[in-house]
């Protein structure tokens, strides 16, 4: 496997892990279980952000800027 791959599936595990522990958090039925499981959900989130941080700075995950007019344009399609 090469590195962009190893770090997608990363990325991947990442995001259902949020699944998971969003659906764990708004189903507790008490308060320690559900601390525990936003403490659990913001850990991750803040793993899943760094994790794609490193893959813009290694060119794996490509970022452009949206310009104003494209998204002027899809705004009206919708309205």
């Amino acid at each position: 496997m090469t590195d962009q791959e190893i770090i997608s599936n990363y990325l991947l595990l990442l995001k259902s892990e949020v699944e998971v522990f969003i659906h764990g958090t708004i189903e507790s039925s008490n308060n320690t279980s559900r601390d525990a499981l936003k403490n659990g959900l913001s850990d991750i989130l803040v793993s899943q952000y760094e994790t794609y941080k490193l893959m813009v700075q290694k060119g794996f995950y490509n970022v452009e800027n949206v310009k104003k007019s494209s998204i002027k344009k899809i705004y009206d399609k919708f309205n």
